[in-house]
């Protein structure tokens, strides 16, 4: 097999940096993805000594990283607040800001992609034409960032925010001229939005760099579940990136799961070890 699988940082929120990294490589993965945000490594505060921590943790565990979320923000209010399309100017700007320092993190820890959220909920009273401009002007400034510090900016959608499904989203990228905003390919999220993730493999190719897999219920509610444990087919899915010849990472993002962050890494490591992908 040639997919390598990585685990999120974001189901590790009551442990501490190096106890998340040590968590996830005793469960058996090959990478991290990383969380940009506090109790973690929260780029517009991070200190150089948080830095060598990561790096140190890492090469200790024999850990990549395989993405940094720079979406899951929870330092300022919540996780869709503030977003790319506030109407207040001022905090639109906090979510840029914070995303151009994400993107130097990440030059410097050496990974070459960030995740970011898809523009934010529309809000009340304004119109999706008025929050893809918005969010296209914002898109344009994190491009310049991102060409200069070589780091890719991965639009993900998800259900119920501005961008949710796969058309969509190749709108959205016919309104930008950047090759360096791409696509977080969340399979979870597509199916809670009626799509089928396995056939979109093959659309979306051009522009994913990161995969996300949780499952998902079968009445496709937005409520990220353990492998095995919903209605996604999880193998036909991972057999189409397979067969796309991707070879980068596929990580598991099972963030409800904060009580038993440990025990749910290593059960959905087990769930791919047993159907032979990892």
């Amino acid at each position: 097999m040639s997919l390598q699988f990585g685990f999120s940082m974001n189901a590790f929120r009551e442990y501490s940096t190096v106890g998340a990294i040590e968590a996830v490589a005793d469960a058996g993965y090959d990478g991290i993805e990383l969380l940009f945000d506090q109790p973690f490594l929260y780029p517009p505060e991070a200190t150089g000594e948080e830095y060598d921590e990561v790096r140190t943790a890492l090469d200790a565990n024999d850990l990549e990283i395989s993405n940094c979320n720079a979406f899951m923000l929870t330092a300022i209010e919540d996780f869709h607040h503030p977003s790319f399309v506030e109407v207040d100017e001022d905090y639109r700007r906090r979510r840029v800001d914070y995303t151009l320092d994400s993107l130097d993190a990440a030059a410097e820890l050496g990974c070459d992609k960030i995740s970011i959220e898809p523009g934010g909920p529309i809000p009340e009273g304004k119109s999706r034409e008025w929050a893809t401009d918005t969010f296209v002007e914002g898109l344009n400034e994190l491009a310049a960032k991102a060409e200069d510090v070589g780091v890719d900016v991965m639009v993900e959608p998800e259900p119920d925010l501005l961008i949710e499904t796969s058309d969509q989203f190749l709108d959205l990228m016919d309104r930008v001229d950047s090759d360096r905003i791409t696509c977080n390919f969340d399979a979870g999220h597509l199916f809670c939005v009626g799509e089928d993730p396995a056939e979109l493999v093959e659309t979306l190719a051009p522009y994913t760099r990161h995969y996300h897999l949780e499952d998902i219920p079968a009445d496709r509610t937005h409520e990220h579940t353990q492998l095995g444990d919903g209605a996604m087919d999880i193998d036909g899915f991972l057999q189409a990136v397979e067969d796309s010849g991707y070879d980068g990472y596929v990580t598991v993002e099972l963030y409800p799961y904060q009580e038993t962050a440990a025990e749910t890494a290593q059960g959905a490591m087990d769930y791919l070890r047993d159907h032979g992908w990892a």
